[in-house]
């Protein structure tokens, strides 16, 4: 069980990527002091892992129940965060809301922006919820799903420790600096989201033809 737990561990830290995801947590909050932004980070991770958990326990028969394939959940993910893309590459979050850096997220924005699209998709996006519910499998009884559940507590952790030093990073690289590294993630973030829309056709694909 410990190897099963470690491989586990090591697999959902990598999705979730916290050292990649913090440069992003930035060009997300444009703005915000170190106490928003932690408490944004806090309220991200929470959902985050509120959701891996619920999927990771009750993953398998919701999806059943619902008729929903992990290749449509992928698919619809990815086109979100393509949006999102979008957005960071064109400034049109600040075009659409018309403020300035200082002002561009209000309270209510910032809750929006913790749910969507921190948690979900880019904490709890479907490879991390797919590799919980994986790992679900391997970890059967009792015993099993409260390791499934340290797990996942461990590394929303260590994310939640990333994020909330990511504000020393914004003192250094400045407004300009910010502006371009915004560009640059979203490009990145664009080219994730067709990955994410690619594996979910192909999964698609292939359930189909075994369908037929």
């Amino acid at each position: 069980m410990i190897e099963t737990l470690l491989n586990g561990f090591v697999t959902l830290f990598v999705i979730i990527d916290p050292l990649g995801l913090a440069p992003l947590f930035l060009g997300l909050t444009p703005g915000l002091s170190m106490h928003d932004r932690r408490q944004l980070a806090l309220k991200a991770c929470l959902i985050a892992f509120g959701i891996l958990t619920a999927f990771g326990l009750f993953g398998v028969a919701v999806l059943q129940g619902l008729g929903i394939s992990l290749g449509a959940f992928r698919v619809a993910g990815g086109l979100f965060l393509f949006w999102i893309a979008f957005e960071l590459v064109f400034e049109k979050r600040k075009t659409r809301k018309e403020k300035d850096a200082q002002t561009a997220m209000s309270e209510h924005e910032a809750s929006e922006i913790a749910a969507v699209p921190l948690a979900i998709p880019l904490m709890a996006g479907p490879g991390a919820i797919s590799a919980v519910i994986l790992l679900s499998g391997d970890l059967p009884g009792v015993a099993g799903q409260t390791s499934l559940v340290a797990v996942i507590a461990a590394v929303i952790v260590a994310t939640y420790a990333m994020l909330s030093i990511a504000n020393r990073f914004d003192r250094l690289i400045g407004q300009t600096g910010r502006a371009v590294v915004t560009r640059l993630l979203g490009v990145l973030l664009a080219a994730l989201a067709v990955q994410f829309v690619a594996d979910g056709i192909s999964a698609l694909v292939q359930q189909s033809g075994l369908a037929l």
